[in-house]
């Protein structure tokens, strides 16, 4: 009946992780997960493997940006 508000995130705003791009949203962004948490990263594609900062978290889903090396 309620939702489980207290399941945490588990990545943080404004910091970069090493992911490996696994599929392509609709829009066409890359989609990278992180303990089954779904992140949004544009100028991707499948089987990237990219360091990226995370620039906003929703509690489903985040977007980030690559970091350039």
């Amino acid at each position: 009946m309620f939702r489980d508000e207290s399941r945490s995130v588990p990545i943080e705003e404004g910091e970069v992780y090493e992911v490996t791009i696994q599929d392509i949203a609709r829009q066409g962004d890359g989609i990278a997960r992180i303990e089954g948490f779904v992140i949004f990263v544009p100028g991707t594609k499948v089987g990237d493997e990219v360091r990226i900062k995370v620039e906003r978290v929703l509690p489903k889903f985040a977007f980030a940006s690559v970091v350039e090396d």
